[in-house]
């Protein structure tokens, strides 16, 4: 590997590689981002958004986000500090990935009251946006940027309702969209887009071996295949080893690979890890190996809902 540093050094204005390649683009109406986990496209899309914001005419920012937790990643962020002209200032008032149904009537109309007031930058679900769209007219989304993080969430389907209103919203308004993702693959034979409209976006591509190249420490990495009958719940745990730190993407839930449930699908793999010990605890399990004995340390990124202790 060439161990270049470049994918986390950051230029005059305080950018990333990748975010730098993104916000070149930045004057696309419809812009697709795909880049790995943690190279950035949370920071790419602020950038990207106050350039919108402040040179561009726009007049509001809309984050949509899958899970609730996901929010976090766009919270207030200082970037004039590193040479942005401005920083990132969501009003907590407009941040809606707090407890509660996403379809509530408290947060459906916290979203209306944002596309008449003054405010600039909202923050929500997926679902939270979906049930404020069907209750809006396009017309409204007018000088608007809509971005969607993870955006393989969405689909061609007309069964999609979010990808239904975002095909609406793109033929019946001027709002600008901002797809992101680290994977456009969904697991089902259901595009992300139909080809006519993917063929609208602007395509920004930073892919792994860009992003693992700038690494200054990582020494090596293998990258294996394996196949499997049956459950892919059953068949992991031939291949996973407690010795070496790993990220599970799970299935998405409308894969066949899916059992549909991904919480237990999630219990069942910490289950089979080993035991669960007590302790406080953030999204995070502290875990003795069913093999050695060993503690180690197992985050739960799936359930965003979790109580601070276990008993």
């Amino acid at each position: 590997m060439a161990k270049q540093g470049k994918s986390s050094a950051t230029n005059k204005f305080g950018m990333r590689e990748m975010q730098e390649k993104a916000y070149q683009a930045r004057d696309a109406k419809y812009l697709l981002l795909k880049a790995p986990p943690a190279s950035g496209k949370s920071r790419a899309l602020m950038f990207i958004a106050l350039d919108k914001l402040v040179n561009q005419g726009l007049k509001k920012v809309i984050v949509g986000v899958p899970e609730k937790s996901i929010g976090g990643s766009f919270a207030k962020t200082d970037l004039k500090t590193f040479g942005f002209f401005a920083n990132w200032e969501p009003n907590d008032m407009y941040n809606l990935c707090t407890p509660g149904s996403d379809g509530s009537s408290s947060k459906v109309q916290a979203f209306k009251n944002f596309m008449v007031n003054d405010e600039k930058i909202l923050i929500c679900t997926h679902a939270t946006l979906r049930f404020a769209v069907e209750q809006l007219d396009e017309s409204v989304f007018n000088n608007t940027l809509i971005a969607i993080d993870e955006f393989h969430h969405v689909s061609a389907s007309e069964d999609s309702r979010l990808g239904e209103l975002l095909r609406s919203i793109m033929q019946k308004s001027s709002a600008h969209i901002v797809a992101m993702t680290g994977s456009y693959f969904r697991g089902d034979s259901t595009p992300v887009l139909m080809p006519e409209d993917e063929a609208k976006f602007t395509k920004v591509t930073y892919n792994y071996f860009e992003q693992l190249n700038g690494y200054k420490h990582l020494k090596s990495l293998g990258i294996g295949y394996h196949f499997y009958q049956g459950k892919y719940t059953t068949a992991i745990l031939e291949v996973l080893d407690t010795d070496k730190k790993t990220i599970l993407h799970i299935p998405n839930v409308n894969s066949g690979e899916s059992t549909k449930d991904k919480h237990s699908e999630v219990d069942f793999i910490i289950d089979a890890i080993g035991e669960v010990q007590k302790g406080f605890y953030n999204r995070s399990y502290f875990c003795k190996t069913k093999t050695d004995g060993k503690i180690i340390k197992v985050a739960d990124l799936v359930n965003d809902n979790q109580k601070e202790e276990i008993n």
